[in-house]
């Protein structure tokens, strides 16, 4: 996959086309069969894309002309991509995780105690 040029926030639908090797209509497309892609846009409408959005560029058109993927295909295998990516483990040490749990007893008891005492009241109020 080609990279990015770098030193810039945001590129320009042009400078895109011309990056990725499509026309503009093209990308344009894309945006409404991607929902991953959404470039932001400027005052008068232009569209601003940030180096994540030329990166998935990229993929897409991996997927389509060089892999031959249907658009709903590249979609399901980005989506799926995706969801592995930003899916990640966070390691705790043995402290930090007996530290949560501790924190999370002690809320949970508040609000046990706090449920407690709204049951007391509404007895109290029944009686009378």
């Amino acid at each position: 996959m080609k990279s990015v040029p770098a030193g810039r926030l945001y590129y320009s639908i042009s400078d895109v086309s011309d990056m990725v090797g499509v026309k503009p209509h093209v990308l344009r497309y894309w945006e409404t069969q991607f929902k991953m892609l959404r470039p932001k846009k400027g005052r008068g409408g232009a569209r601003m894309y940030r180096k994540r959005d030329v990166e998935i560029l990229f993929e897409v058109k991996q997927l389509l002309y060089d892999q031959r993927f249907t658009i709903a295909g590249a979609r399901r295998k980005l989506l799926d991509e995706r969801g592995t990516r930003e899916q990640m483990e966070l390691a705790f040490t043995r402290t930090d995780r007996e530290e949560m749990l501790r924190a999370l007893r002690r809320d949970l008891e508040g609000l046990l105690q706090i449920l407690h005492g709204e049951v007391k009241g509404a007895r109290a109020r029944a009686r009378k």
